[in-house]
């Protein structure tokens, strides 16, 4: 039996791992022939590939792209709860580590986050993480997922603009992880994985401030500069 560290240890690098897996560049490769980090945005992600391939291969994308950061969780939860003696390490430790679950898996979500944004296979670029995010949030509580992805919803509704849907939602999960009263570690994941969703926006708030953004399904004709890779 494992001592509990290298158990979670091993967690985390899976988080890791599925969250880098790249939907986006290879669904490009496979439908166009293309490296998707090298036209419109330059980004990985869904929105990138709604511009630049269409569609259902953006819906895909989409899907799996949440699916990563909710299995992400799903197999900390999953080894906390039927797998006996997932934390065992040694009697002379007179610790409860099964308090430990929040903080794994706000680990395994924000690793979840940076494999998408940072992935290993693409020599670490990626897109904004925020599919991902959602995947973890509705994998963590389902009721702040559904309602993130409804300020997320509305805001694109009214704007058109997913840069600015995405940061709303970044900020609704500060305010709605408080108000639901979710445990500590939780929260801090939201503080942490929302400003970073933000900071992984910044050139798209540059445009925003230039009111160059596109609305969505409007294409970009040549990505910003320091644009590679950083979107959705």
């Amino acid at each position: 039996m494992l001592p509990w560290y290298i158990n979670n240890g091993l967690l985390l690098i899976l988080a890791y791992l599925l969250g880098s897996i790249p939907t986006g560049y290879w669904v490009g490769r496979v439908l166009k022939g293309i490296d998707i980090r090298q036209e419109g945005s330059g980004s990985t992600g869904a929105t990138n590939v709604l511009r630049t391939v269409g569609k259902a291969p953006a819906a895909f994308v989409l899907l799996v792209d949440i699916g990563k950061g909710a299995l992400a969780i799903a197999a900390v939860k999953f080894a906390f709860t039927h797998l006996p003696g997932w934390l065992y390490y040694t009697k002379i430790v007179d610790v409860d580590f099964a308090n430990w679950q929040p903080w794994i898996v706000t680990l395994a979500g924000l690793l979840a986050l940076l494999g998408h944004s940072k992935s290993v296979w693409l020599n670490f670029t990626g897109g904004k993480s925020v599919a991902t995010s959602l995947g973890v949030l509705l994998a963590m509580d389902w009721q702040i997922g559904l309602s993130t992805l409804g300020v997320f919803a509305l805001s694109l509704a009214i704007t058109r603009i997913v840069s600015i849907s995405s940061i709303a939602g970044a900020l609704a999960v500060m305010v709605l992880m408080a108000v639901l009263g979710q445990p500590l570690a939780y929260g801090l994941f939201a503080i942490a994985g929302g400003f970073y969703v933000i900071w992984r926006h910044r050139t798209n708030i540059q445009r925003l401030l230039a009111g160059t953004e596109p609305r969505l399904g409007e294409k970009i004709t040549q990505p910003a500069e320091g644009d590679v890779g950083l979107e959705n």
